[in-house]
């Protein structure tokens, strides 16, 4: 259980200090969309793996501890990236030119609900991403947990049927 424990927390801090050492080209010719599409494709392959995995793996409960370890911290950083990447290639994109940090701290805002408003989107492709955004987080509540769940009860099903 504290190996599991390690691995999800080492997964979080990977996908962290990759994002935060990761060169950002600043690439104005390509389409937000473009992005924002990579991104979603990314995630949605990442999680089917990892649904995957759990519904596979001796300790379903367990696996779903590194999967949530993995998927949200992944989601954050995806579209901190497309925030980051916007700002670089529009300055006035938001209210501020976005760094690493601010961009992460804007998704996570919006990622709560919290929204203090200290960083808003200005220009009509941001504030399409953030409702892209919102709404993924949205399917991030229901849908992925409920996946993940869904896995976790597959497997342990699997393990029952195995053991009779």
């Amino acid at each position: 259980m504290i190996s599991t424990a390690v691995r999800a927390a080492a997964t979080a801090a990977l996908l962290l200090v990759a994002y935060f050492i990761v060169p950002v080209e600043n690439r104005p010719h390509e389409a937000v969309g473009l992005r924002l599409g990579f991104s979603l494709a990314l995630f949605v392959a990442v999680l089917a793996n990892e649904i995957r995995l759990i519904a596979i793996h001796r300790r379903p409960i367990l696996r779903a501890g590194v999967a949530m370890a993995t998927v949200i911290p992944l989601f954050l950083i995806l579209f901190s990236w497309i925030y980051l990447t916007l700002s670089r290639s529009d300055p006035a994109a938001f209210g501020e030119r976005l760094t690493r940090a601010s961009a992460l701290y804007f998704t996570v805002t919006v990622f709560s609900t919290v929204g203090f408003g200290d960083i808003v989107p200005r220009v009509d492709p941001a504030r399409l991403v953030v409702t892209v955004q919102m709404l993924a987080d949205l399917a991030m509540f229901a849908v992925v947990i409920r996946l993940i769940l869904g896995a976790v009860s597959r497997g342990a099903d699997r393990q029952k049927a195995s053991a009779e």
